[in-house]
């Protein structure tokens, strides 16, 4: 399943919203850089879908807000 996904990274705490169009605002702490970000999104999608780290992946988008993510 693929998923578009918009970060917004430094945030006061870690959240998803899914929004009406179907993707998926996400909140982190974790500033964005050296893929702490993306790290941080990974581990939320996983507990938000119960799968393990390593079956999601960012397809797209790594080194900006908008993402599109796999999730096996």
């Amino acid at each position: 399943m693929r998923i578009k996904v918009r970060v917004t990274p430094n945030s006061k705490s870690d959240a998803i919203e899914r929004l009406d169009d179907g993707t998926y605002r996400i909140k982190v702490t974790a500033k964005p850089e050296r893929g702490k970000a993306n790290e941080a999104v990974i581990s939320l999608l996983s507990k938000h879908f119960h799968v393990k780290k390593r079956d999601i992946m960012v397809i797209s988008g790594a080194s900006g807000r908008d993402k599109v993510v796999e999730i096996a």
